[in-house]
Formats: structure tokens, C-alpha cells, sequence
């Protein structure tokens, strides 16, 4: 008697280390799991480029960098700078002259709206990593 149990417990434990390694809590984006919280008030003259929908900015935060999206007047968009494609390379996006796209031509290839982090050129097939964002009409707050 004591034989099957043991044996059954034994199976059991195998089974769950076998699972383990599934658990783990893994990045949407293949980007690192970095904490964000900031708050910015957006008529701060540091921040003046989001005074207006269709403006944008870079802040210091998440993995490697967050570009800032203005919306609407009530909605903004933030994502990591950090280009999902081959995450280990540490590539940076930047937006580019139409203002409108976030690409790295040298490190990884791809590019990405601004307005939403989706892939508008691969080889990257996952978007650009989207903090949450929430806005009482003067402070933004950016968060995960």
C-alpha cells in the first residue's frame, strides 16, 4: 500500500515540474516585464508636444524607452520603445519624419504605428508593447 502511494506521488510531482516552466509569467510583445508607473501633467511645458491630439513624445521608463501617443482629447496611447522582434538584440524604435511611424532600419527591421504599436513592416509579427493608460484632464497616468 505504502509502494502505490508513493509511487503516485512521486508520478505527481513529476507531472508538476514537468509544468512548472509553463507558469511563468512572460511578456505580451516579447519585451522584458518591466514596472511602469508614471503620472505627467500634461500642461506642463515639458509636455507641451501632447498638448494637442495627433502629438506625440518620448518618455524615460518600461524597457527601453515609452513613446507617448495623443489620441483624442481624452485618450492617449503609450508604448515601449523596445522593438519585439528578436528582444534579445535591444533594439530601440524611433519615430520618424512622418511622424506617424516608429521604425529601426539598422537593429531589427521593422516598423510600427504610432497611434497603436501595430506592425506596419516585419519582420517583427507581434506589436510594439502597450502600457495602459488613464487621463482625469490634466494628469495622465501610464501603468501596467
Amino acid at each position: 500500500m505504502y509502494r502505490s502511494y508513493h509511487i503516485y506521488y512521486c508520478a505527481l510531482l513529476m507531472l508538476a515540474l514537468a509544468l512548472l516552466p509553463g507558469c511563468r509569467k512572460t511578456q505580451p510583445g516579447g519585451v522584458p516585464l518591466v514596472p511602469v508607473d508614471i503620472n505627467i501633467n500634461v500642461n506642463n511645458p515639458a509636455y507641451a508636444d501632447l498638448a494637442v491630439p495627433g502629438g506625440w513624445l518620448y518618455l524615460t521608463g518600461g524597457s527601453m524607452g515609452i513613446i507617448v501617443y495623443r489620441r483624442t482629447n481624452t485618450e492617449f496611447a503609450a508604448m515601449d520603445r523596445h522593438c519585439p522582434y528578436q528582444p534579445n538584440e535591444l533594439c530601440r524604435v524611433f519615430v520618424d519624419d512622418s511622424e506617424v511611424i516608429a521604425r529601426d532600419s539598422l537593429c531589427c527591421g521593422s516598423a510600427f504605428l504610432i497611434t497603436d504599436g501595430s506592425v506596419t513592416q516585419g519582420p517583427a509579427a507581434l506589436n510594439l508593447q502597450r502600457y495602459n493608460t488613464s487621463f482625469n484632464g490634466t494628469v495622465l497616468r501610464i501603468y501596467n
